[in-house]
């Protein structure tokens, strides 16, 4: 039996109008869908994607994935998380794997996809619109002008490598090193030319375009953005 194949397919930062037309013929066409599960149940990517497909009869994969540092138990997260899709791949079903913004960036599906594609199955990478570039949409903001760099990094990584790059910086994921993040950004004086966006095109998108004159409030979502302009 010819073995399925195995779909990563961005489907944007939030807004369903940003899933690009392959996203959607391809779940359209595919009768599994695999989406990341959080521990209290909810899938949002599922959420977002049904908003502009229409998934019902098509059999859904929770995939549960673990937040911690630890590569040992985040390998096991991936190694259980690809068991589940590789069944119906067996099963010659094409299974279509969920990710938030683009599947080359900071994305989990990368993970699957060595694995899958190390046991010899065939695997395909639908792009879809990274969330910095929403964000900058959002503010109203061009990330790069002529010769200006662009550098995009998590914000767990070393800030003073990162600001010190020149042009134009991305720091994302930046929820729980918010705090340190700001802190950084003051003592280097760049508040003024840095903008924040949380949960970009989803319910408690919060806009901030001067760091300087407004902070988020309340608890620091996982999904946010700052963009740092020289």
């Amino acid at each position: 039996m010819k073995k399925g194949v195995f779909y990563g397919v961005g489907i944007g930062p939030g807004d369903p109008e940003l899933m690009t037309l392959k996203a959607v013929r391809v779940l359209e066409r595919c009768p599994v869908v695999a989406a990341p599960r959080t521990k209290s149940g909810g899938m949002l990517a599922l959420d977002i994607a049904s908003r502009a497909v229409d998934l019902k009869g098509k059999t859904v994969v929770p995939l549960d994935f673990s937040m911690e540092r630890d590569r040992a138990v985040q390998r096991a997260a991936h190694l259980a998380a690809a068991e589940a899709v590789r069944e119906h791949l067996d099963g010659g079903r094409d299974v279509a794997m969920l990710n938030l913004g683009d599947v080359s960036i900071y994305a989990t599906y990368s993970y699957l996809m060595e694995i899958l594609r190390a046991q010899g199955y065939e695997t395909v990478m639908v792009p879809g619109v990274p969330s910095f570039c929403a964000v900058a949409a959002r503010l109203g903001v061009s990330l790069t002008e002529m010769d200006t760099p662009l550098h995009i990094a998590p914000g767990s990584m070393d800030l003073d490598e990162v600001l010190d790059q020149p042009g134009t910086k991305v720091l994302m994921k930046s929820g729980r090193q918010l705090p340190a993040v700001l802190e950084a950004l003051e003592t280097r004086g760049k508040l003024g030319t840095s903008m924040l966006v949380q949960n970009c095109g989803l319910p408690g998108e919060d806009v901030c375009a001067d760091l300087s004159q407004s902070r988020p409030e309340g608890r620091h979502g996982y999904f946010s953005t700052i963009i740092v302009k020289e």
